[in-house]
């Protein structure tokens, strides 16, 4: 990817400058003292990000919920949760945002709802109805399902309702319905509300899953492709041919609308796009997003198509670069696009991504460097800049998240034993990086006054917590900022924005290192993705601009440190 300024100035945009950071409502800041987070205790927080160089934040769903899915089954699209507060506490948010300069993305979840919702509800009362138009609902052949998907939480896609013949669809958990895209009472309604949220001043949006709201016509079986005899639902729901069409209509109709366009951004969740297909989704001149989510590094432990969490693939550093050059160098000059390292949707990318030699401040630092300073957006979900680390629970029991009960009882059906599911699944549990942000080393790591907390405070808390580091010039919080500074509001923010990159050293192995480079710098990122020294020939004796290993010049062969992570001037 590289953006050259005579040919892409028509379509520079706000948020191409701006490093997005990812608020998990639920673990961010309790602010009344019953152990859940809560918009109030956003609004507290937000110098906080002021301080760390954030203007926009992406928030995950704050709607009315039953929180099977912690939030992401929605039972009212225009109604705050109430663990979360109030519509007021909402406006109050945003306004505090907008007197510091920070704008909010909500997460908008429309390729189904909560099986509590309105919509459902009535549908259940009537299948044939007009609200049944809203959902999938087809009647089982022989006692059995109307086909053989599988849902992503496990088990068969299709419900059954009772009292009745027929099934419904979910493609998710049983309590998330799928809406049916090709119903346009249903569509018409979803704009609506999408517009209401937008002119309440909001960013833009995350968009959830949204690759899967076009199904395949009759919804046909496939070939079994694992032990439970039946198949992903991928097949039949990701991506489908005539998405597009769904996509682009969804755009003019809501955030691509001409008064507002340039004001906001969307990010779509977006996986198994095609290389050749990205201009469709993200081009900057009539893209069906403002960027999104690519998956190539985060599924290279994981394999097609199911990605289960068990049975995993252990990559190399190698495959690793291999990945992140094909995947930036197959992105097409006018795309923006957003990898992911970390989120909610993963553990700490300390654990899942760093040997033990490597998890500590220097592999931290190492991946933080490559996460900002490559190109596209860059997204920071939080607790990243305190390099904060799984905490592993007790019992499956003690885990909150669906998705990793789920998996870990797949595993044992599956045949393995209880000690290597166990390893496996927890390791990559959606928990981890939603226990309570560590602000402190006061109770509960200064999250909440409660007694008890939904999720517990990781036990590290003492030494990993925002308020230590931030007094810290040398740790990673201050790392975090510095290069936020760069590539915000710098002299260098120009190139790190819209710069050529330029692969380097590629011969190299376990080191991954790229230019980025215009008329006015180059700028040589180096990353030593591995737990020994390695030596490098440099060209002359470029300045460097940051070190993990606080070097303060480079000779022109220097040798490289485990895990060293450098930025440097040429």
């Amino acid at each position: 990817m590289h953006f050259l300024k005579e040919d892409y100035m028509e379509n520079r945009k706000w948020y191409h400058k701006e490093v997005i950071y990812q608020v998990y409502p639920a673990s961010f800041r309790d602010s009344n003292g019953d152990g859940i987070g809560d918009l109030n205790g956003i609004t507290e927080k937000l110098p906080y990000l002021k301080s760390l160089g954030i203007h926009t934040v992406w928030l995950n769903p704050i709607f009315a919920s039953p929180m099977v899915d912690n939030g992401y089954d929605v039972s009212d699209y225009y109604q705050i949760n109430p663990m979360f507060g109030t519509m007021e506490d909402f406006d109050r948010m945003v306004e505090a945002g907008n007197r510091l300069g920070i704008r909010f993305i909500l997460d908008m979840v429309v390729n189904h709802c909560s099986d509590q919702h309105e919509w459902f509800q009535k549908a259940l009362r009537d299948p044939e109805g007009p609200y049944g138009k809203y959902f999938f609902f087809r009647k089982g052949e022989n006692g059995n399902p109307p086909n053989n998907w599988r849902s992503i939480f496990g088990g068969s896609v299709w419900e059954k309702v009772p009292g009745s013949d027929y099934y419904y669809l979910h493609v998710f958990a049983k309590e998330q319905v799928d809406l049916n895209w090709d119903c346009r009472e249903m569509r018409e309604q979803i704009y609506d509300m999408m517009n209401w949220w937008l002119a309440k001043g909001i960013a833009g949006f995350r968009l959830d899953a949204i690759t899967y709201i076009k199904k395949q016509p009759g919804l046909p079986s496939y070939p079994a492709d694992a032990p439970d005899g039946l198949c992903s639902p991928n097949y039949g729901s990701l991506n489908v041919p005539g998405i597009g069409e769904i996509l682009a209509e969804i755009r003019d109709r809501t955030y691509g609308r001409k008064e507002i366009r340039d004001q906001v951004i969307t990010i779509g969740e977006v996986g198994g796009v095609r290389d050749g297909e990205l201009s469709k989704f993200i081009s900057q001149k009539d893209g069906y997003f403002s960027t999104i989510f690519e998956f190539s590094l985060e599924h290279l432990d994981k394999k097609a198509p199911n990605f289960f969490w068990f049975d995993l693939n252990h990559w190399t550093a190698e495959e690793f670069k291999a990945t992140l050059f094909d995947k930036v160098e197959a992105t097409e000059e006018d795309c923006w696009y957003l990898p992911m390292l970390e989120g909610h949707d993963l553990s700490r990318m300390i654990d899942r991504m760093l040997p033990k030699e490597g998890q500590n401040f220097y592999g931290a630092s190492m991946l933080g460097l490559l996460n900002v300073m490559r190109p596209g957006s860059a997204l920071i979900y939080q607790g990243m800049e305190l390099g904060m680390r799984n905490n592993y629970l007790p019992t499956i029991d003690d885990y909150a998240d669906i998705q990793t009960k789920e998996e870990y009882k797949r595993a044992l059906e599956y045949g393995y034993d209880r000690q290597k599911a166990w390893e496996e699944v927890t390791l990559q549990s959606r928990d981890h990086s939603r226990m309570p942000f560590p602000w402190n080393e006061s109770k509960n790591s200064g999250f909440s006054d409660a007694d008890k907390t939904w999720l517990p405070a990781n036990p590290n808390y003492p030494e990993v917590n925002a308020e230590r580091e931030m007094r810290d010039p040398d740790s990673l919080w201050s790392w975090y900022k510095e290069m936020i500074r760069l590539r915000t509001n710098s002299e260098f923010t120009e190139v790190l924005t819209y710069g050529k990159f330029i692969p380097c050293y590629r011969e190299k192995e376990n080191v991954i290192a790229f230019e980025r480079s215009d008329e006015a710098a180059t700028l040589l990122i180096i990353l030593n993705f591995q737990d020994k020294e390695t030596s490098l020939e440099l060209a002359g004796t470029p300045e460097v601009l940051m070190s993990n290993y606080r070097r303060s010049t480079v000779e022109p062969v220097i040798a490289l440190k485990p895990f060293e992570a450098l930025l440097l001037r040429r």
